[in-house]
């Protein structure tokens, strides 16, 4: 027997040993990823319970934080300062009536500030701008503790 000859017989053992170390390669990178993407996620979380914590907040379940919002803060950072989310913040603070009994209202500042507080951990860019317009909306303490 020649080994030419042994080495096209087994061929589809090589074959199948490239297959499988190929997928488990492509498994361990997946794995990998998710784990990182993990790990950032739960250090973001931690780091915002921190700064809901030292203002005074009650301070929801690490894995709420996570799974609402990732590593990216989620629907709080996706463009926080468009138009339609401005309207539709604005709208959230009013009297909760529906259609002509619905009125602004002056907000509690503390209710608006968290938002702050997750732009600051999430997305720092742009918190500058929510800041700004903060400044334009009146709030007062008009929840009590």
């Amino acid at each position: 027997m020649s080994p030419t000859r042994f080495a096209s017989e087994h061929r589809w053992i090589y074959v199948g040993a490239i297959v499988v170390l190929v997928g488990m390669l492509i498994t361990g990178i997946l794995v990998y990823t998710q784990q990182h993407h993990n790990i950032q996620a739960n250090k973001k979380a931690q780091e915002l319970s921190g700064q809901l914590e030292a203002a005074g907040y009650r301070v929801p379940d690490q894995d709420q934080i996570v799974s609402t919002l990732g590593t990216s803060g989620g629907a709080v950072c996706a463009s926080p300062g468009s138009v339609l989310k401005n309207a539709l913040w604005l709208q959230n603070i009013s009297n909760g009536a529906a259609g002509p009994g619905q009125r602004p209202v002056i907000g509690d500042r503390r209710a608006i500030e968290v938002e702050a507080l997750i732009l600051g951990v999430y997305c720092p860019d742009e918190l500058v701008k929510y800041q700004d317009k903060l400044e334009e909306i009146k709030t007062s303490d008009t929840v009590k503790n």
